[in-house]
């Protein structure tokens, strides 16, 4: 079953090397009991370590069931280690977390045989625990723990069983109770390999090894190899008197741990695949006992987390909110929208306000809809400022003369009432459009319409209320007075020409061409010579449009970025976190490398420790960011909206960081040597 020859370890301590096997050779039989005695130093524990594939050799040959050992990689020789080889350490090494059934059933997480869930339990019950299962290991005795680790030792049903130190830290009655357990079990048919310091214990095995200094002095068979006792099964359950291979106490066949083809498969097969749903929910449930073993610790971690996602659903928030807010404007700005104003003539490259600016009229505004191709619409307008009173209040406001079109072309439509006509443009009525700003001022909660007021002394009637576009950078947008423009060039402004004209263009691949048609007609209908080409403008709003859309952008991605450091700082607080849980959980990495985890595994439970952490942050970090965006909004009276984009990204972003910086810390988890774990302090 294992050979050994002229196997060599050396161990470097400080400067010096230490030779903890010089040299050994050695061949245990199927069915064996051996003992394994020698001084402290002698080598017999490393020795067992190798036996366990816990340690690799430095040099010599070394076959278990016919394979050699130094042929496998590390994922076979974790999976032969699993199936093949229980381990019952000195130190019980129970995980503290873990209910007694838990740590029975740990082994087959990383086997096929997890699809059996009840052979832990039956295990513990033939090992007179049965009452015992859901109890912790500091609710359980010395020797009850020692039985725990037994009953894992035998989960999967290995032909080999390694006890290093089995009662070393036990009272007499329970050492003897463990050894008649490990008596039992060779009589059943497994290989038992002990190391003892007690000759009264070494007594018990039917074959006895003694080592000094790495070698072996002596290797004496004390009594024949113990033949199974066919009436008598582990803990001294009755088998069938003919000795055929019935299933044993604890369900599996009796004789089958010698079969040559059994073995081979232990070697040649692998462990579940490493993302099999049911490692993944084991994983899952050793993430949620870990995290709420070290509460603080994972609160920590998932607060940066928590942070970062909260900035970057509110600063996402408060930048889509901008945008649309902009996206407002700019509608009220219209599209594809020209707009024609007086410039300032340049006397010897000097601006001069007024001096040969050219003022438009409305037969400039009817020539350019008749003329230039591509327009839609024409709406001049122009603009003033007035006293205005309503009972006995008053404001002062600007006046705004303007046709029916301008409404579509600005969205200025009226939220209450209605846009004068062009019934009243031609007759030049006394009808009046209230913005907000002086509807508030002058009839407060009241309802305007119908109502009448003074402009400039000049009585007016309320017909409509324009609907509200909120204060720019410059101005207050709803502090105005919208009236017919006949009647505010005529009757209130005394003006002959217009202010500004605006000019909606069908397409906006029509802008360029409509604006150049529009500026040679103005030279040629006004007869401007080359020195006063400038005395005019055409404002291209779509440019501005564009300009102001691509500013929000920016700004958006800027609060993003902003944000986005958060995380990555949450991100470094997880590496953190996981490096100092990998140092502290040493011990139970090389555990879990023992009972047959691979590097799969271990990688695998610690990267979904980090993205548990990520994704619960995650979670809470989205509640706090959708709360911090009604503040800001009810509270502060900022823009905000909240994106069903913003959320995906916070939230993939946030379990992207724990894979991200979970990795290096799972990695090297998954690096670690088994032998180093378990003898990790």
């Amino acid at each position: 079953m294992i050979r050994l020859a002229d196997v060599r370890k050396s161990y470097r301590v400080g400067s010096a090397e230490v030779h903890a096997l010089a040299g050994v050779s050695l061949s245990i039989e199927p069915g064996e009991f051996v003992a394994i005695m020698g001084p402290s130093g002698s080598g017999k524990s490393t020795l067992l370590h190798v036996l366990g594939i816990l340690d690799v050799p430095d040099s010599g040959e070394f076959e278990i069931m016919g394979t050699r050992v130094a042929e496998l990689g590390d994922e076979q020789r974790s999976s032969l280690r699993g199936r093949a080889i229980g381990f019952v350490f000195q130190q019980f090494n129970l995980l503290p977390r873990l209910t007694a059934l838990e740590n029975v059933s740990l082994p087959l997480v990383y086997t096929p045989n997890g699809r059996l869930p009840e052979r832990p339990r039956l295990v513990l019950e033939r090992l007179g625990l049965g009452d015992r299962l859901r109890h912790r290991p500091n609710e359980l005795s010395g020797g009850q723990q020692q039985r725990v680790a037994i009953a894992r030792a035998l989960v999967n049903s290995p032909p080999i069983i390694l006890a290093d130190e089995p009662t070393g830290n036990l009272d007499s009655q329970s050492e003897g109770e463990i050894l008649e357990a490990l008596c039992d079990l060779n009589a059943e048919g497994k290989t038992v390999i002990l190391v003892t310091h007690e000759s009264d214990i070494a007594g018990r095995a039917g074959r006895v090894i003694r080592m000094r200094d790495g070698l072996i002095q002596s290797d004496e068979r004390t009594r024949p190899k113990m033949s199974r006792r066919p009436d008598v099964g582990v803990l001294g359950l009755a088998h069938g008197s003919t000795g055929s291979p019935r299933a044993d106490s604890f369900g599996h066949a009796a004789g089958d741990t010698a079969r040559p083809v059994r073995h081979r498969r232990m070697v040649e097969g692998r462990a579940t695949r490493p993302l099999s749903a049911r490692k993944l929910l084991d994983h899952s449930r050793q993430a949620v006992r870990a995290l709420r073993a070290n509460k603080v610790r994972s609160g920590l971690s998932m607060l940066g987390i928590l942070i970062g996602v909260a900035a970057v659903i509110a600063t996402l928030a408060l930048g889509e909110g901008a945008k649309r807010a902009i996206e407002e404007r700019l509608a009220s700005m219209g599209s594809n929208l020209l707009v024609l104003r007086p410039g300032s003539a340049r006397l010897h490259g000097v601006s001069r306000e007024g001096a040969g600016s050219v003022r438009f009229t409305l037969e400039d505004a009817e020539a350019i809809r008749r003329s230039v191709p591509g327009v839609v619409k024409v709406a001049p307008t122009v603009m003033g400022r007035g006293q205005v009173v309503a009972g006995n209040k008053n404001w002062n406001t600007q006046i705004l003369g303007a046709v029916p079109e301008y409404a579509g072309m600005r969205a200025a439509s009226a939220v209450t009432g209605r846009f004068p006509t062009e019934d009243e443009v031609a007759r030049r009525a006394r009808v009046a459009v209230l913005g907000m700003t002086p509807l508030r001022e002058l009839f407060g909660e009241a309802n305007p319409l119908g109502e009448f007021i003074k402009i400039n002394r000049v009585n007016f009637q309320v017909i409509g209320v324009l609907r509200e576009k909120g204060a720019s950078t410059w101005r207050d947008e709803d502090d105005l007075i919208a009236i017919p423009l006949s009647t505010a060039m005529r009757r209130l402004l005394g003006k002959e020409y217009v202010d500004s004209i605006d000019i909606e263009i069908g397409s906006p691949e029509q802008m360029e061409d409509a604006r150049a048609a529009i500026e040679e007609l103005i030279i040629r209908t006004h007869h401007l010579p080359p020195s006063q080409t400038d005395s005019f403008q055409i404002r291209n709003m779509a440019e501005l449009q564009e300009a102001l859309t691509e500013t929000s952008r920016t700004l958006s991605w800027l609060l993003a970025c902003i944000a986005a450091i958060s995380l990555l700082v949450g991100g470094i607080g997880i590496m953190n976190i996981l490096l100092v849980s990998v140092t502290d959980r040493t011990r139970e990495i090389g555990l879990r490398k023992a009972v047959g985890a691979t590097r799969w595994d271990i990688l695998g439970q610690f990267l979904v420790e980090a993205t548990a952490v990520s994704l619960m942050g995650g979670i809470l970090g989205i509640a706090l960011g959708w709360s911090l965006t009604v503040v800001m909004s009810d509270v502060a009276g900022w823009a905000t909206a909240v994106s069903p984009r913003a959320i995906a990204l916070a939230f993939l972003f946030s379990a992207g960081v724990g894979v991200l910086f979970g990795l290096w810390p799972a990695r090297r988890a998954a690096a670690l040597n088994p032998i180093d774990g378990l003898r990790y302090e």
